[in-house]
């Protein structure tokens, strides 16, 4: 029988996870091992619910090796940012036999949504990631720790290391000081225990309009780190809870919640972008000090800090992206140009995708950026042998094969069939091929055509032979123009005896072979060309205004004819359109009445080329 601690027992079990393959090592890696080497969690207990010290003292030994933790503030929808996280902390806790909580950081109550939770819970289930484990599922509020957060403030009072503060904010920000300037103490610093705890409590009681006090730590208002000259502990809020509807008009801080929130719930590595290094102090401050108490179990929980992605091309302010929205700029949260996992999703990201996108920019402390073609790459490689292939034409021209009805008889239609999949891995199944006709009248890209070619062109033109992908070799005859001198509809004759995969195809040969779709059998569908939604690397960096730098030509919709496989496809098929790219069957507005069909990527990077 294997003990809790035992490496089997990984995060996943329940549901029947695949064994994930082998992950470099980084610094939280090198940490986590090193804790587990030297048993630091060893005696660890878990109460079977996030709880106090007591509660976790009358339970078993811990079997989750690790707990980490994503704890999203419910305010918004997730972006490629979060998913970084996601993949780091949910990975960690399965590669080490722990388990990673899912819990929202709710204390803010005029910001928060039922949306934004069900909207985080989706994700995070569709990332891949699952918070069940050891027969538990973790999901978990901070709303829910409220009564403990005010019993940990009221103890803080007691000890003489936390006071009410009745400046207003102007007085607080001028007394708080600089890098160069210490602080100065506010005039409410030397209340006494008595008068702070019947303060507090009125606070509590609603007897204080908002903002008219503030809870506030008493630490130093000359140290060095500006985070640890009083912080403040809980403001007054006069705001309906999503959760705890009107019970509260106080709410805590988020540096004042988040280490109790890891406490209560026993993390064992709480994972912080860097732009929390410098609250670590008083993390550690607050935890000291509550579990010199007796209020949480030890060990207590550790902060480690990594750097944030820095996605060129890219907005991530939850701020800057509603704005978005709600300026009518794009479609809604999940529009495809977002870089939201909605959005994401939408635009014909899969999760393997994104996961290998995680995985291969790695984990460091260095702030850096990382190029938007990185994204685009791995889901171009996680495509490569999965979508079905099909021929799509995004700018039809018609193509009138002249000698047709005296080769065949007027109406025949040519049975052809290309592979699903021509790379298919040997371990993985064959699709059967893809089978359409091919007729007198058949669509071709416009630029397939030139009268007057360019040097080093291959394709139509008269006099030049080409192949029909999958059909016969055709020879250019001519074209007809409109009165504007616009072409079409170009002219050829088939070369008999040509066709494709038949005895002597190959003796006429060609420099190149153009992709086509049959007028007799072709689709008509609404195609969404994406790009990149701004035409700045780093939008909003250095101060610029990101509304200034909006991608003109970030979608552009075409009418296209694609080839008659794609009658059958349903949301979120993906497929490659042979010479265009990866694209995506919108999950929204697709139907087989109204095919319409999302560009994920292009077959290779071409911006800026």
């Amino acid at each position: 029988m294997s003990s809790p601690h035992s490496p089997a027992n990984v995060q996943g079990s329940d549901n029947g996870a695949a064994t994930p393959r082998p992950q470099p090592s980084n610094f939280l890696r090198q940490i986590i091992e090193h804790d587990l080497a030297q048993g630091k969690f060893a005696q660890a207990r878990w109460g079977g619910s996030p709880g106090d010290a007591a509660h976790h003292a009358a339970g078993p030994l811990d079997p989750a090796r690790i707990r980490t933790r994503f704890p999203p503030e419910p305010n918004g929808y997730l972006h490629i940012g979060h998913a970084k996280s996601i993949c780091l902390n949910f990975g960690l806790a399965r590669d080490y036999g722990g388990v990673c909580h899912l819990r929202f950081d709710d204390t803010n109550p005029e910001k928060e949504d039922q949306e934004y939770v069900d909207g985080i819970i989706d994700a995070v289930r569709w990332l891949g990631f699952d918070w069940h484990a050891f027969g538990t599922e973790h999901l978990y509020y901070a709303s829910s720790y409220f009564d403990f957060m005010y019993r940990a403030a009221e103890y803080l009072i007691e000890q003489g290391l936390a006071y009410v503060d009745e400046q207003t904010p102007e007085e607080m920000r001028a007394r708080r000081g600089d890098f160069a300037t210490p602080g100065v103490d506010s005039p409410y610093r030397t209340r006494s225990v008595a008068e702070n705890l019947a303060r507090f409590r009125q606070m509590k009681a609603g007897e204080l309009p908002d903002g008219a006090a503030v809870l506030r730590a008493k630490i130093d208002m000359a140290s060095p780190n500006i985070n640890l000259r009083d912080p403040v502990l809980y403001r007054i809020k006069h705001a309906a809870h999503h959760a705890t509807g009107t019970r509260w008009c106080i709410y805590p801080m988020y540096t004042f919640a988040h280490p109790i929130e890891d406490a209560l719930e026993r993390i064992t590595h709480s994972i912080c972008t860097l732009e929390f290094e410098d609250q670590r102090p008083f993390y550690d401050w607050l935890l000291d000090h509550l579990v010199a108490g007796g209020l949480i179990a030890t060990p207590q929980p550790r902060q480690y800090e990594f750097a944030r992605l820095n996605l060129t091309y890219v907005v991530t302010s939850k701020r800057k992206l509603k704005h978005l929205v709600d300026a009518g700029i794009v479609q809604g949260w999940d529009d495809p140009r977002m870089p939201t996992i909605v959005g994401l999703r939408r635009r014909g990201y899969t999760p393997e995708a994104i996961q290998l996108f995680c995985e291969r920019i790695g984990v460091t402390k260095d702030y850096s950026w990382i190029e938007y073609s990185a994204l685009e790459g791995a889901l171009r490689d996680e495509l490569e042998h999965k979508a079905p292939r099909a021929m799509a034409v995004l700018e039809p021209l018609k193509l009138v094969l002249t000698n047709w009805d005296d080769l065949f008889g007027a109406g025949h239609l040519e049975p052809c069939e290309l592979p699903a999949l021509p790379h298919a891995p040997q371990d993985q199944p064959t699709p059967p091929p893809r089978r359409f006709t091919l007729g007198k009248e058949v669509w071709i890209e416009r630029d397939d055509f030139a009268e007057v070619p360019p040097k080093g062109y291959k394709r139509l033109f008269p006099g030049n032979r080409v192949r029909l992908k999958g059909g016969f070799v055709i020879e250019c005859t001519g074209c007809v123009k409109d009165a504007s001198g616009q072409v079409t509809e170009v002219h050829a004759s088939v070369l008999p005896d040509t066709k494709s995969g038949t005895p002597g195809a190959d003796s006429v040969k060609v420099k190149a072979a153009i992709t086509w779709v049959g007028a007799a059998d072709g689709i008509s569908a609404e195609v969404r060309l994406y790009d990149r939604l701004f035409t700045d690397a780093q939008p909003d960096a250095g101060g610029k205004d990101f509304l200034q730098l909006l991608n003109p030509q970030s979608l552009r919709v075409v009418q296209a004819i694609v080839e008659p496989s794609l009658a059958t496809t349903r949301p979120d098929d993906k497929f490659q359109f042979e010479r265009h790219g990866y694209f995506v069957a919108d999950r929204v507005e697709h139907t087989p009445q109204r095919p319409v069909f999302n560009l994920a990527v292009g077959l290779k990077d071409s911006w800026g080329k």
